[in-house]
């Protein structure tokens, strides 16, 4: 096993589990700060919704941590049992933050629509490009493992694409957050970091599809190569 492939496995393992450990550390820390405005995290959502004009989007509560989500086909943000109720720093960001994706979505942002067109294509590429690639290094087929590339790479563009959908969704959280009142200047700070660390999971999670991507590429020429 070669220094390089070691070194590249390692970075697999290390770079999603920081950006993990990263997240809950940080919205642990910041679910114990609470707002000056005592909102909980309900309330965020709802009154950044209605200042929006977003009335026809409902906020409601889903079992679970760091659960939350914005879903487009049934117009409802969800919110983790924490978030939904709690009255924190943290909770009001992930609110101010899947009201974001409400209000994208409002505003066709086109990356959403992007996103959500490459949704059948993505999911199928996660799905079969491993068992294309691993049939194409049994069978020693170049096509196959081409092939396999392929629909890992829509599952990369997936990845990529939603980066600027998260880092958009956070940008709106924090004006929101601040033009509606719900924070005060120098809670902002908190806040920011808060939305940064969650982003990280989607900025590593890129990485490392990217990553297996290149890997995978590179096995393909090597095929070729010797042929």
């Amino acid at each position: 096993m070669s220094a390089g492939f070691i070194v590249y496995f390692i970075l697999l393992l290390i770079i999603p589990i920081w950006a993990q450990m990263r997240v809950k550390g940080t919205y642990k820390k910041y679910s114990k700060v609470q707002t000056s405005s005592g909102m909980t995290g309900a309330q965020v959502a709802r009154k950044i919704l209605n200042d929006n004009g977003l009335y026809d989007v409902n906020v409601e509560e889903v079992r679970g941590t760091l659960t939350d989500h914005y879903d487009p086909r049934s117009k409802v943000v969800r919110l983790s049992t924490n978030n939904f109720h709690g009255t924190s720093v943290a909770g009001a960001a992930v609110a101010a933050h899947e009201v974001g994706h409400a209000i994208q979505d409002q505003e066709e942002y086109a990356f959403l629509r992007f996103r959500s067109a490459l949704v059948p294509v993505a999911s199928f590429g996660s799905n079969a490009s491993f068992f294309l690639i691993i049939a194409g290094m049994l069978m020693y087929s170049s096509n196959l493992i081409l092939l396999g590339i392929f629909a890992m790479a829509a599952a990369v563009l997936f990845q990529l694409v939603t980066l600027p959908v998260e880092f958009n969704a956070s940008s709106r959280a924090m004006e929101k957050i601040v033009s509606s009142g719900v924070i005060r200047n120098d809670e902002e700070r908190e806040t920011k970091k808060v939305l940064n660390a969650a982003a990280l999971t989607y900025v590593a999670g890129a990485l490392v599809a990217l990553l297996e991507l290149v890997r995978f590429i590179l096995i393909y020429v090597g095929m070729n190569n010797e042929d």
